[in-house]
């Protein structure tokens, strides 16, 4: 059963062809991805940032979320950051210093400054969100783009970084030992385009750093390629090049070098060209990081699906059509980076002859300059995001998964049809005799002249009829007419003869003839390098070489042919039954195959010309002398050459033998009699080796047999577990969700902890006792404070209010009070006393839940003690007002005294009667104002009058500060709080005057 993998997964809403918009930001975009392990890696990571500078730009954030849980992601980074943080809405636009957020179960783009959200075109776990994102970002902010890879297992991202650093952006991956989950980043950083390994927490003061020269060096670069002092500067670079990777650039497109060379100006921020050259020459290191920065090449499998589609129905089904079975079909892909698209076309071809049911031999000769990226490409080892460019057809039929490594391995079979080999097509030989050359994207880098040099070359190695599959943004039209057009939409073109150009191709100089600077170019780089042009040695060698005759063929390391050269009939014939590549081990006549083994063994064993003299070899009936000589070629492939040894014709053999014949004497026949026995024994062993050689192939076709059975019952194995891949896949990704919701809801547990903590410790600091209940009046929670009005433990939690007797005086109501608030949900508010004479007021209320659930209810006692007391006093001292007021303007004499007899209040007009002012009178007791002789009199009056008895106005005598006696006459007032207890006494003294006191003798005398 065919296994279901990540099918084609591609920004179907959003093509990346449509997004080269250049809407570049004044401001950098960074793109954050993260799945298992990110939520602590942003903490990190913001918490990292700057508290008194912006970074001035903009952050997006792709997280893996679960498609069905509520995301509070938003919330988690707002507390880590002073910067607005959002989620996402489609159509937002993105600001400077700010951060967005990716909601659950979406696809998310950018496009033209706005964040564009699609529903995932993918079923769950087999998403990528983050190379999505990616793949938009570069498109459409080219070199403002710059990508992070955080924590999460698998591969995603890991393609969008090929994007960012192909637009010319950055990449920071974060060190892995500091990953929960280091999957994610060690898959990007084995791309190798991995600008810096950080912790998280390190990564704002880079971008700070890296963004202040960035905007100096990318925005205006002091690089002027119109002034000798660039000018000569770039040459410099150039040549530094040259002498350390053996590659030359000048003759690539000014604008794409200067813009690499200003970011990795920006990147060790250097401001000035000339400062970076000094930098070059002391720091091979740099010279290899910006070889990497040129050579970023940006592929994928089925890169550009149409262009594809294009080529498999219109070109590919003509590369087999009236081909005789013993064709070799050669293609050639240039520029082939890590194989990509080298492996695309290889599945092409292998599906049109299953369909077509026909069987040739496919060589596809895939090159590069970069030795990394070719390395790559031979392991054929990709990450699980190539998922979303394959389909799960073609995944399962060409590819094997990996579960332990989460890698795809291609198939021996397309393995095998591909050879991969570091060539550089401006200086190095061409291929020839090619039926498709693929060279997509790497005309675009170059300048007019090499276009134009490279398209001869294109020319000269392609059979007539022969296809050339060029880049979509690619176009000959200005060139001689070698090609006419297939698609012009999608670049195919087909070889034609023309005369009048085909001459013009020169052919490149042999390995090993290439002119490099000299030793002292590294110190002094003030010359410019000139990349040698053809010369008179040039044609000599070219034309030597079409006129060689010998009959050679290039091998690998196991005798795997790649080229043949002359006729080879004489000493090479088909295998029978043999498809696939062809061995020359195999293929080899009677009499050759034993010494070409030995001498190509000694050959790859050694590294040496291995030379074998006299070999004889059976033709058709007849047996050839030849001699074989193998010479190694640079450290993987090897020359064997084939040189017909010429022999005296047989007549004159004939004549030397009978007259040597005639000149033996009977010791030399018996000699010859020897000779003749050691020849027949050599001949018997020659028959044993042979028979020997016979049993061990036959031993081997069994051996190999047995391994196709095992194979085909391993491959039954395999289609079974692959179904529990697939299974543990779908699981392995939803246990990323589940990490990131459990992530989630351990931060929101902490909420509540520290929350719940607040709650506890303000309850208890302001002494509130508080009651929980549930519908049942079961007690919940309650506070310490309770105790003073009920007895509870922390262990009566879950029992009934109603078991528990209160301290509370006259209250034995409150059970059914909290009952009528859960049934009618009003508030009830009543004022309590305790046995000890302390006031409460309860406030019982129904408790709610966030979701406006009644789930109990609260009671509250709020101690008012101290309040009441307070308002008594307030109510005594508003009394006092109010008769201060009235003694304030009354004309007669206003006392007033406690019950002890202390003076608390004295008026004006006493002080006129009595002469005391009111300061000297409040520091005395009414006693002192009193004479001796009416001291008991008038504390019998002050005596019955607090017992409630009335007393009618009386005459009384009162002392002077002068020491007179003044007859008065006196209102008297008790003065009580609003328990009835009296607290003092108010008199109102008039004084009684002679003529009064006349008048009122003569009425008692009458």
């Amino acid at each position: 059963m065919a296994r279901k993998k990540p099918s084609n997964r591609r920004p179907k809403t959003v093509p990346i062809s449509n997004l080269k918009s250049g809407n570049a930001f004044h401001f950098p975009i960074v793109g954050i991805g993260a799945s298992a392990g990110g939520l602590a890696a942003f903490e990190d990571f913001f918490s990292g940032m700057p508290v008194d500078t912006d970074l001035n730009m903009a952050f997006v954030l792709v997280q893996h979320l679960a498609p069905d849980h509520k995301s509070i992601l938003t919330e988690l980074i707002r507390r880590y950051t002073r910067m607005q943080v959002f989620e996402v809405e489609d159509g937002m636009e993105v600001n400077i210093n700010c951060a967005y957020i990716i909601p659950p179960n979406y696809d998310m783009a950018f496009i033209k400054g706005k964040l564009r959200l699609s529903a995932p075109t993918e079923p769950r776990g087999q998403r990528l969100p983050i190379d999505f994102f990616f793949y938009s970002l570069a498109a459409d902010q080219n070199y403002r783009a710059i990508a992070i890879v955080l924590s999460g297992t698998g591969s995603d991202g890991t393609l969008g970084v090929r994007a960012i650093k192909g637009s010319g952006g950055m990449v920071i991956a974060q060190l892995p030992k500091t990953s929960q989950f280091d999957g994610m980043p060690v898959s990007a950083i084995a791309t190798g385009l991995v600008d810096f390994q950080l912790a998280p927490i390190d990564m704002p003061a880079t971008l700070l750093s890296y963004n202040k020269s960035d905007t100096d060096a990318l925005q205006s670069p002091n690089i002027d390629i119109d002034t000798p002092e660039s000018s000569d500067a770039l040459q410099k670079i150039f040549g530094l090049l040259l002498l350390q990777v053996g590659h030359d650039f000048s003759d690539y497109k000014p604008n794409t070098i200067v813009r690499r060379i200003a970011r990795r100006m920006a990147a060790n921020e250097i401001g000035y060209i000339d400062d970076y050259v000094k930098f070059l020459q002391k720091n091979k290191d740099e010279i290899q990081a910006l070889f990497r920065d040129l050579l970023i090449g940006v592929t994928r499998f089925f890169r550009d699906h149409e262009a594809f589609s294009s080529l498999e129905k219109i070109v590919i089904p003509k590369l087999f059509y009236n081909q005789p079975m013993e064709k070799i079909i050669r293609i050639w892909t240039i520029g082939c980076s890590t194989g990509e698209e080298a492996y695309s076309i290889a599945i092409l071809m292998l599906e049109k002859m299953e369909n077509l049911k026909i069987n040739h031999e496919i060589q596809i000769f895939s090159t590069d300059i970069d030795p990394d990226a070719l390395q790559v490409a031979r392991n054929g080892v990709y990450p699980a995001s190539i998922a979303a460019d394959i389909s799960s057809e073609r995944l399962s039929k060409f590819f094997t998964y990996s579960e332990k490594s989460h890698t795809y391995r291609v198939h021996k079979r397309i393995r095998d049809i591909l050879i991969f080999s570091v060539q550089n097509v401006i200086r190095d030989p061409p291929f020839s005799r090619i039926d498709l050359i693929s060279c997509r994207n790497l005309l675009i880098y170059m300048n007019k002249e090499l276009q134009r040099k490279l398209l001869f070359t294109f020319h000269y190695s392609l059979n007539s009829g022969g296809t050339l599959f060029l880049g979509n943004s690619e176009n000959i039209a200005s060139f001689p007419p070698l090609f006419t057009v297939i698609d012009r939409k999608y670049k195919l073109f087909r070889h034609t003869e023309d005369l009048k150009n085909q001459n013009q191709f020169t052919f490149p100089k042999l390995s090993g003839s290439q002119e490099y600077p000299s030793k002292n170019m590294q110190s002094d780089c003030d010359e410019k390098i000139d990349v040698a042009k053809p010369s008179l040695q040039d044609l000599t060698e070219a034309a030597l070489l079409q006129q060689i005759d010998y009959t050679a063929a290039l091998v690998d390391r196991l005798g795997d042919i790649l080229y043949l050269h002359g006729r080879s009939g004489l000493y090479l014939e088909p295998s029978p039954g043999a498809t696939g590549v062809s061995n020359i081990l195999k293929m080899a006549r009677q009499g050759l195959r034993f010494a070409l083994s030995v001498a190509l063994h000694k050959s790859v064993s050694l590294g040496e010309i291995i030379e074998k003299n006299n070999i004889k070899v059976k033709t058709n009936g007849d047996y050839i002398r030849i001699n074989l000589k193998i010479c190694p070629v640079k450290s993987e492939f090897f020359l064997i050459i084939f040189e017909e040894k010429k022999y005296i014709q047989e007549d004159t053999q004939r004549t030397t033998l009978k007259t040597d014949v005639a000149l033996l004497d009977d010791s030399a026949l018996e000699n010859n009699g020897g000779i003749e026995s050691l020849m027949q024994e050599l001949h018997d062993k020659d028959d044993y080796l042979q028979t020997t050689n016979e049993a061990l192939e036959s031993s081997n076709e069994e051996l190999k047999s047995s391994n196709e059975e095992l194979q085909s019952i391993n491959e039954e194995m395999q289609s079974t577990n692959e179904e529990l891949e697939t299974s543990k896949e779908e699981l392995q990704s939803l246990n990323e969700e589940l990490a990131t919701v459990n992530t989630e809801l351990k931060n929101n547990m902490e909420d509540l902890s520290i929350l719940n903590n607040d709650m506890n410790n303000l309850l208890a600091g302001t002494g509130i006792a508080t009651i929980f209940v549930d519908h049942q009046l079961c007690i919940m929670r309650f506070t310490p404070s309770v105790s003073a009005i009920i007895n509870l433990l922390p262990s009566d939690q879950g029992r009934p209010l109603k078991l528990f007797v209160s301290n509370l005086k006259g209250y034995d109501e409150m059970v059914d009070d909290v009952q009528s608030v859960l049934d009618t949900l009003s508030p009830c508010v009543v004022d309590v006393e305790t046995k000890n004479s302390r006031w409460y007021r309860l406030s019982i209320v129904p408790y709610r839940t966030l979701d406006n659930v009644i789930e109990g209810a609260v009671l509250t006692f709020i101690d008012i003690t101290e309040i009441r007391d307070n308002h008594e006093e307030l109510a005594r001292l508003k009394e006092l007002s109010q008769l201060a007021t009235v003694m304030l303007h009354a004309g007669d004499a206003m006392v007033v005294q406690d019950t002890a007899g202390h003076i608390i209040a004295w008026n004006a007009s006493a002080s006129d009667i009595y002469g005391w002012t009111e300061e000297e009178a409040l520091k005395k007791k009414m006693s002192e104002l009193i004479p001796n002789m009416s001291q008991e009199q008038t504390l019998d009056r002050l005596k019955k009058q607090s017992k409630d008895a009335a007393l009618r106005p009386y005459k009384a005598e009162r002392l002077t500060k002068s020491g007179k006696i003044l007859a008065v006459w006196i209102t008297s007032t008790a003065l009580k709080d609003e328990n009835g207890a009296t607290y003092g006494f108010a008199t109102l003294e008039r004084f009684i005057s002679r003529e009064e006191k006349g008048a009122t003798d003569e009425k008692k005398k009458n």
